[in-house]
């Protein structure tokens, strides 16, 4: 959870924040460092009011479900809007001076109607049905008039 102080225009976010740096050396022999990251950088902080919340989605294949996990403190049920379709989610939500937004990229295709979803504490909790996978392909008619001939 962050909170904010501000003074004279400036905003200043407190973390938690994870940063660090994977360093390799590629097959030229040249060493490579990547930054990593959970923040942005302090002038997009500024200049932003909405807040890209934390989601985490996992799949139950036993169960058929997919289910997302995203916080979102300071908000009412009523305040969130969900959008569904087979491979993606769009949430947002808006209450005072908190404005939530993510595109939610699903690893499964999923049922649009199957949505169930729970916010409690400024948690909320969709669970998803997984779509049934329909063969894909076509269907050769007569193919064993032919497979006869042969």
């Amino acid at each position: 959870m962050s909170s904010k102080i501000q003074k004279k225009g400036t905003v200043q976010t407190f973390g938690p924040y994870y940063c660090g740096y994977l360093e390799t050396v590629g097959e030229d022999g040249i060493p490579h460092v990547t930054e990593w990251e959970n923040t942005k950088p302090a002038r997009s902080l500024a200049e932003s009011t909405v807040r890209d919340p934390y989601v985490d989605v996992s799949v139950d294949e036993k169960d058929r479900t997919l289910k997302i996990v995203t916080e979102m403190p300071g908000i009412d049920k009523s305040d969130i809007k969900l959008n569904v379709s087979e491979k993606l989610v769009l949430l947002s939500a808006e209450h005072d001076d908190r404005k939530y937004e993510k595109k939610i990229p699903l690893p499964s295709k999923v049922g649009e109607n199957s949505a169930k979803a729970k916010y409690t504490n400024g948690v909320l909790e969709l669970t998803l049905s997984l779509a049934k996978e329909k063969p894909q392909g076509k269907l050769i008619a007569g193919i064993a008039k032919q497979l006869k001939r042969c």
